[in-house]
């Protein structure tokens, strides 16, 4: 049985506590209307601040020309070039894919007129780069100062070291061996790609353009010392290329018929070449200094010569066709597919490679 709940009486406030609450109404009505808000404090009210004086103007920097006042001026005694190694001032090239008016080193930066290929030394050669370049050499290294610098340079982990690839010994590889020179004696050179085919091609280009001389020659690695009067505030000036100039049109590597053979003997070579096994196979940027003996080697017994350069480049394929034309010799037949036909040509032809064919490839 539920209970009824008794109802509570109303519980009024007592004496003391209706007197404390009278106290505080009557307080908080005497305070200022300033108060009002005791958490934040009054700003007080200051005078307006004089206005200050602007900064002095300071007039801009002048942006940087692109005409400079005068060209640049070089008494190195060769034409300057893209790269020396790879190209031959003999190639006539048959067309250009860019307009020769605009100079790869800047608007008149150089005193040198462009040519499309190379921008051609002003005046006569003379003989004084010669006697400098011996007398920066000084007198020849002993054996023993060479193998200290040998063992100083030889190795990957040298800091001195410059990497060569398919565009050779480049003009501004010049300036960036200078630029080693000025705290080594030396510079170690790694060579890979097409130019490693004709290693003595880059070891005098390298020597003629720079004045060094090469101490050190091992498969793909250089070293080439600086000499012993070397001064690094009188080396010669280099100026830059800005950009890479686009290569020339040159004629046709490869003719629709070999010289001195009909169209059917000429397919009939390409058939066999192409089902031959190939006689090495060549990597991207590789290391191809043996590839010129393999070939001379194989033409004593086989008459055509398949050689693999899948992954290479159609580029590529093209130089080295064309530097294996020059120094086997022989005669390039086919490209196709990554892949290099080569011929050796009549054995009681002289001279296989035909005259109108020495050119370089598109």
């Amino acid at each position: 049985m539920l209970l009824p709940r008794k109802l509570l009486p109303w519980r009024r406030p007592t004496q003391g506590a209706q007197t404390l609450a009278d106290r505080l109404l009557r307080s908080s009505s005497s305070l200022p209307d300033s108060d009002d808000d005791p958490p934040f404090t009054r700003i007080p009210n200051r005078p307006p601040r004089a206005p200050s004086n602007p900064p002095p103007h300071k007039p801009k920097a002048p942006a940087g020309k692109i005409r400079p006042d005068e060209p640049a001026h070089s008494d190195l005694p060769f034409d300057f070039r893209y790269s020396y190694s790879e190209t031959d001032p003999a190639w006539r090239p048959i067309g250009f894919r860019e307009p020769t008016r605009f100079s790869p080193f800047g608007p008149g930066r150089l005193d040198r007129p462009w040519d499309g290929t190379a921008a051609a030394r002003i005046g006569e050669g003379s003989s004084g780069a010669e006697r400098s370049r011996e007398e920066v050499l000084g007198e020849p290294l002993s054996e023993k100062e060479v193998a200290e610098l040998v063992e100083r340079y030889r190795h990957s982990d040298c800091s001195r070291q410059i990497n060569l690839g398919k565009g050779g010994v480049t003009h501004n590889m010049i300036d960036d061996i200078h630029n080693h020179w000025k705290r080594a004696e030396a510079v170690r050179i790694k060579c890979l790609g097409v130019p490693t085919l004709d290693m003595d091609n880059i070891c005098f280009h390298l020597e003629d353009k720079t004045g060094g001389k090469i101490i050190y020659r091992n498969i793909n690695i250089l070293i080439l010392y600086r000499g012993r009067n070397y001064d690094p505030k009188q080396r010669p000036a280099v100026p830059l290329m800005l950009w890479k100039p686009l290569a020339p049109i040159y004629p046709r590597l490869v003719q629709n018929v070999a010289e001195g053979l009909t169209f059917e003997e000429t397919k009939e070579l390409r058939n066999r070449g192409l089902q031959s096994p190939p006689l090495t196979k060549l990597t991207r940027n590789g290391v191809y200094v043996n590839v010129v003996d393999k070939v001379r080697e194989a033409f004593k017994t086989v008459e055509v010569v398949r050689l693999d350069c899948c992954h290479v480049g159609t580029s590529d394929c093209k130089k080295i066709g064309v530097k294996l034309r020059d120094l086997v010799p022989c005669i390039p037949i086919l490209f196709k597919d990554e892949q290099i036909i080569l011929w050796r040509g009549k054995i009681n032809q002289e001279h296989p490679v035909p005259v109108q064919c020495t050119s370089r490839p598109q």
